[in-house]
């Protein structure tokens, strides 16, 4: 009842009291928007369909209403999923009014399953505590066999999915012996019962490798495969896990866990078989590739045996060529050998050289010694002496050269030729020397 006044004072005053129809939906629109915020809503996807532009366009129905539906590219990018027809939903959305045609519509901002809140948030805590404990690890994960020769598989006998791989198998290799392990892929009770059918595969260990698959389905479907007892027994089994379990946006514990994970049941299959057709060009790429490898040895060595051929000589024809070589040699030898009678002529006029100029140059220094002695006889002091000289020195011993350096009463020593003597100065005369002191006096 509170409806029609909250409406009317939504909208614009206009005079007269009459709405524009543009004017009526827009008001409409803004109050549906105002009213219901972003919320979460489920139902059952009905006419899906996703156009060129990117946009996707639906209905969201129950038992009892629908309601149109868009989502935008923007939103519809980030769907790691494909929705389909009859594909329950939940979507988070905007409650709106699609003013040009007046139509109500949900405008989507995502999408998820229906269930798969609880559902993924179990997930999530199983992946998070087996990867603590390392079962994902990369390095325990064991390597796959090149050639197999025998494929097991593990899956539901009414399954599309083994179908499917056998015919891969047969297409790829029709050589390939394959051993079907038979088990319910969902339902309760199917996640034990897969554990037990891959121990019991490991067990017979009949089996190169063994592939665990499952068509596509929904989160419920798949879900046998999110149990922690099958993720166990994989990594238990000795012989590697393959896993193809439905589409290829599917994620399963499984996938984990497993030693490869293919995205479909069709990709385990061709990655656990060689294809025949590709081996056998492969074969025959590696034969023409030898073949031309031994042609061009052949042919390297053949231009090899060429060379060598051209180097080979007789052997009559190699000794003449070295006797040849021998007498030019020997020629070369007595050419390059000494004279030695000349070298001997000349050793003793060499000789002879340095004898005539040692004596010379020794009479030349007797000589020079000789003048050298007789005037430094000529300068020793002793000899000036014994010529009646004599050498007076003061009390310092320094040599007397003048008179009138000297002072009365200053004490002297003259050296003579034979010895010396001491005196003391009594008079100072300048001027020539006489033949002696005054008579009675003893001047210095």
């Amino acid at each position: 009842m509170r409806s029609r006044p909250e409406l009317r004072s939504a909208l614009p005053p206009q005079e007269g009291g009459v709405l524009s129809v543009s004017q009526l939906n827009r008001s409409v629109r803004d109050t549906l928007e105002k009213r219901f915020p972003l919320m979460w809503i489920g139902g059952e996807i009905s006419n899906f369909k996703r156009y060129d532009s990117g946009h996707c366009y639906f209905t969201l129905k129950d038992e009892g209403a629908q309601v149109r539906c868009v989502m935008f590219r923007g939103r519809a990018q980030y769907l790691d999923w494909q929705p389909r027809e009859g594909m329950r939903v939940e979507v988070r959305a905007l409650v709106t009014l699609y003013e040009p045609r007046g139509d109500f519509q949900l405008n989507v901002e995502t999408m998820r399953r229906a269930g798969l809140g609880p559902l993924f948030e179990r997930f999530l805590r199983l992946k998070e505590q087996l990867a603590r404990e390392g079962l994902f690890d990369e390095a325990a994960k064991r390597a796959l066999p090149a050639f197999p020769r025998r494929i097991g598989v593990i899956t539901s006998p009414a399954a599309a999915a083994l179908r499917d791989i056998l015919a891969t198998l047969a297409r790829r290799d029709a050589s390939l012996e394959v051993v079907i392990y038979p088990v319910p892929v969902q339902g309760e009770g199917a996640a034990a019962r897969i554990a037990a059918m891959i121990a019991t595969a490991d067990a017979r260990g009949e089996c190169d490798v063994l592939l665990l698959a499952r068509g596509g389905g929904s989160i419920e479907d798949l879900w046998q495969f999110n149990e922690e007892v099958v993720a166990r027994a994989i990594r238990a089994s000795r012989i590697p896990v393959v896993t193809g379990i439905g589409h290829e946006t599917d994620f399963t514990i499984a996938d984990f866990a497993a030693d490869l994970r293919a995205p479909t049941p069709t990709a385990a299959a061709e990655a656990v078989s060689a294809s025949r057709a590709a081996l056998l060009d492969r074969l025959a790429e590696l034969v023409e590739r030898a073949g031309r490898g031994a042609q061009r040895r052949i042919e390297t060595e053949m231009q090899r045996i060429d060379a060598l051929a051209r180097r080979l000589v007789h052997p009559r024809a190699q000794l003449s060529s070295n006797a040849r070589l021998l007498a030019q040699v020997l020629a070369r030898l007595r050419a390059a050998r000494p004279d030695t009678v000349a070298l001997e002529r000349e050793r003793a006029e060499l000789l002879r050289r340095l004898s005539s100029a040692s004596r010379h140059r020794l009479e030349r220094a007797q000589s020079a010694l000789a003048r050298l002695s007789a005037s430094l006889a000529g300068m020793d002091p002793t000899a000036v002496l014994g010529r009646g000289y004599s050498i007076t020195r003061d009390a310092a011993g320094r040599v007397v050269r003048e008179a009138r350096t000297l002072k009365q009463g200053e004490l002297l020593s003259t050296t003579f030729a034979d010895g010396w003597a001491h005196s003391e100065v009594r008079a100072v005369h300048a001027g020539a020397p006489v033949a002696g002191p005054p008579s009675g006096e003893t001047d210095a």
